[in-house]
């Protein structure tokens, strides 16, 4: 398959996915989760062992690009709830994929980019770059990504970054252990091959064995945590906050919040 927003390469046993919007910072486009689904699907059809996700330009990925975000307002609740899902598979795809996966951040990764930078099994990241779930600022609910940060970082923690909805650093990050490693801007994607070496030392079929077996100690819980974060995203999106919200980012205007 031919791709337009995403890069995939394979070198032996690595293969590397560069989101490739960099005019559009790699926002998330339903292009780009279509393309990424398909990649991982081609992925897992070859001897690759190993994944990496990077982003083409300055930022790793902006969040949800503009052009999507504004026709999330005249959609109807069927149309909300199946955007959900497809972002919702998308995450837990990334999470589940049966291949060490490797992200190497190159700069800004906000909201739906901290989520794909936080699915993977490791998380490198420049000291320049920037994390946030920004979601609440426009009268959203961070809810398909929170399924798995309350069980990464704790109640307190993913209270504190999603309910307040500011930026936090690598260094912060790192202190969470959402990032693995800090590593310079021109060392990046080299520390993820060294990264990737290492884990291709060992046994595939255990390194596969091994993320089943950890992934499969919250699989029951996660799976309702995913439907119900489904329905409340679809829902959110049917009020007067969200609407207000998604107008005021738009036109570069402070929001006026009803007192619902």
């Amino acid at each position: 398959m031919s791709y337009e927003t995403i890069r995939l390469i394979f070198d032996k046993q690595l293969a590397v996915i560069t989101l490739n919007r960099p005019e559009k910072r790699n926002a998330i486009s339903f292009q780009l989760v279509s393309e990424l689904m398909h990649a991982f699907d081609e992925i897992e059809r070859t001897a690759a062992q190993v994944l990496i996700l990077t982003g083409e330009g300055k930022a790793f990925c902006a969040g949800l690009d503009l052009d999507e975000l504004k026709s999330l307002l005249g959609k109807t609740h069927d149309e909300n709830v199946k955007d959900s899902k497809r972002m919702a598979e998308l995450f837990r795809r990334l999470y589940d994929f049966p291949r060490a996966t490797i992200a190497a951040v190159n700069g800004a990764a906000i909201a739906g980019g901290t989520g794909l930078a936080t699915m993977c099994d490791f998380t490198l990241a420049v000291p320049e770059s920037k994390f946030g779930y920004t979601e609440v600022g426009i009268g959203f609910v961070p809810a398909i990504v929170s399924s798995i940060l309350v069980w990464q970082v704790g109640h307190k923690i993913a209270r504190d970054l999603l309910m307040t909805g500011r930026l936090f650093d690598s260094a912060e990050a790192y202190r969470y252990g959402l990032v693995n490693e800090i590593v310079d801007q021109d060392r990046l994607i080299r520390r993820a091959r060294e990264l990737a070496a290492q884990i291709l030392e060992n046994s595939p079929s255990s390194v596969r064995a091994t993320k089943k077996l950890i992934n499969s100690f919250i699989a029951t819980q996660l799976d309702q945590q995913m439907a119900d974060a489904v329905e409340d995203n679809a829902r959110i999106r049917t009020t007067a906050d969200f609407r207000e919200g998604i107008s005021s980012f738009l036109e570069k205007r402070k929001p006026r919040w009803s007192s619902e």
